[in-house]
Parts: C-alpha cells; structure tokens; sequence
C-alpha cells in the first residue's frame, strides 16, 4: 500500500503538468492561433512543461539510486563486514577497493576471526570481478565464519570451504558453465605466536618485523578451490612466529598486478618496505601506506579488485586471554576509520 501511495504521489506532478499543456492546446485560443507571437508563446509553454517533467523525473531517479546504494551498502556491509580492529591480542586492519564502479567490494574476501585454537584468518580472491561474483563470497565467508569455530585443523577447515563452494557452483550452474574457482590462504596464529598455513593458488602474506619485510613461501600451494578435488590429507605449512610487534600482511593478487597508466606493476615488495621503513609499525599506519601507495600508482581505478589485510601482535608474548590489545601504540581514532577507501 506504501509503495502504491508513493507511486502515486511521483505520477501526480506530471499528470497535473501534462493535462495543463493539453488543456492549454485544447482550449486557449491562443494555441488556436498561427501568428509569430502565438507560436512563441506556444513553444514556451511546453518548453516549461517539458523541462520540468525532465527535471521531476530525473529526480525521481536520482532518489531511487541513492536508495539503491544504501540498500547495496548494506548488503556489502554485512557481507564483507570491516574486522574488528583487535582480535584476540593481533591489531587488524583491513581494505577493499573494487573495480567496479559504485561497488563497495568485489570478488575478495577476508575475515579474522578469535577461536580456541587460536586466531584465524582467511584471504580469498574469486575468479572473476565485480558484483557478479557475490554469490561466491558469501558462500565462501559463510562457511569459513562457522567451520573456523567448529573444526580442530585447518585441513579440515578447507575440506569445508571446498565443499560449500562445489554445492554454490552446482546451484548456480546447474548444467556446467565457466569454471569457476577461488584462491585461498588460510592462517592460523596460535596463543604462543606461531603461525600455520594452507594455500590454494595464493600469493604468500608477507611478515612485518621492525623494518625487515619477508615475503613467506614455505612450499608451493595447492590449485585454486574449485578447480581439482583437494588431497584427502592436508598438511599445514609452518610460517615461523609472528613475534611481538611483528605484522602479518596479507593481500590478493589484484594489488602485485595494478597497474599505472604506462603498464607498469605495482611495486608491492618496495612500498611495503618504504612504509616500514618511514611510519611506526601499526596495522593502521601500514595499511594506509600501502592505499595511498595504490591509488597514486593506478590514478584511483584498478582492473581488478583488490583486498589487503594487516595482523600485528599488540601484545607481550602470549596471545591467549586477550581481551584487550596492547596499548603501545595509539589506538585509531575517528581519523582512521573507515579505511576502506569511497569511489
């Protein structure tokens, strides 16, 4: 009944106006006439008719567009919800740009969560760009936020996300279609600080200590999600510890291949180290390094979305019972927030 009252209401405006310009045809004498002047005045009256009909609709459109968005934004929000900016001892920091204009997210994933075997996390890129690959985050995040609390391994994590995704791919494409596929890098960071791994075609995290950066490659990773049956036994890879103060960044491969205007690839190694090199190592600080870094190199537009995360240790040595991060740096403030960079 709402919608139909409003309906009516955005219709009322224009049939007042067109049934004056008919009226005006029909019964002024004026519109009878063929002189110069009648002409004029003719052609102003339904210069104004027109003309404000453009404008009434225009902005009808314009307010259902930006109801749109909201309704959009809401739905990216709760999806691909920003983390927490402290997760069980780790400062977390995290940022998506979309290729897709008007979009608030894209293909990429992530989330952390705190569970009893420690702190886990998940950074994912799926075939493909843009609004249409929603479908897939969601199946993939879905699964990951229940099975990182139910299952004690990451192996067995992974055999669950493998699975949701085959069931989302049989009901998108019933009959077969493109192949559709996702790579993945689950982390684990136990109490103590030591970190495992599985990776599905993944770029490798980087880890963070003062101002040596080392991108971590333990092993060669298994194929993206989708594409082959994973093994029925998975071992994790080792990545060291992530000692107090060191971060863990983590990103998808749409920011190693942006490219600038001249086809150039984004330097991710050297950024990564000049911003260590010249800002405190915070979650926050490295990030916005890294996006400002970005956007210069791009111009602000990218071919492919792109998502990055950054987990430092704000704590002592242990991890566990954490209830608050450590306060050796400055927590973020309403300048830093959100990072998530608007288009």
């Amino acid at each position: 009944m709402i919608r139909i009252r409003g309906r009516v209401r955005s219709l009322g405006l224009p049939t007042v106006w067109g049934a004056a310009a008919v009226t005006y045809k029909l019964a002024c004498p004026l519109a009878q006439e063929t002189g110069l002047e009648a002409r004029i005045v003719t052609s102003a009256v339904f210069f104004a008719v027109g003309t404000g009909l453009i404008l009434h609709v225009r902005q009808t459109l314009m307010r259902e567009l930006r109801q749109l968005r909201r309704v959009a934004g809401a739905a990216q929000s709760a999806l691909l919800r920003p983390p927490p900016s402290c997760v069980d001892g780790l400062d977390v920091a995290a940022a998506q740009l979309s290729s897709e204009r008007g979009a608030a997210m894209g293909g990429d994933l992530y989330e952390v969560v705190a569970t009893e075997y420690g702190v886990r996390a998940v950074m994912g890129d799926v075939r493909g760009h843009g609004i249409g690959t929603f479908g897939t985050v969601a199946a993939v995040l879905g699964c990951f936020r229940e099975a990182a609390h139910d299952e004690k391994d990451l192996g067995s994590v992974l055999h669950r996300l493998e699975r949701a995704l085959a069931r989302h791919l049989r009901q998108e494409q019933p009959a077969g279609g493109a192949e559709e596929f996702v790579t993945l890098l689950l982390v684990e960071i136990r109490a103590e600080g030591e970190m495992t791994a599985l990776n599905c075609g993944h770029p490798w995290p980087y880890r963070l200590s003062g101002t040596d950066v080392d991108q971590l490659a333990p092993a060669d990773p298994h194929p993206p999600l989708g594409l082959f049956p994973l093994p029925a036994d998975l071992s994790t890879e080792g990545l060291g510890y992530l000692e107090p103060g060191d971060a863990l960044f983590l990103f998808t491969d749409g920011a190693q291949d942006a490219r600038d205007a001249r086809g150039r690839f984004f330097p991710l190694s050297s950024v990564v180290s000049n911003v260590v090199q010249e800002e405190a190592l915070s979650s926050q600080t490295v990030l916005r390094g890294i996006l400002a870094a970005l956007q210069h190199h791009t111009g602000g537009t990218s071919s492919d979305d792109i998502a990055l995360m950054v987990l430092r240790n704000g704590r002592g040595r242990s991890l566990r019972g954490a209830g608050n991060c450590a306060t050796s740096h400055n927590p973020p403030t309403a300048d830093d927030a959100p990072l998530t960079p608007r288009r």
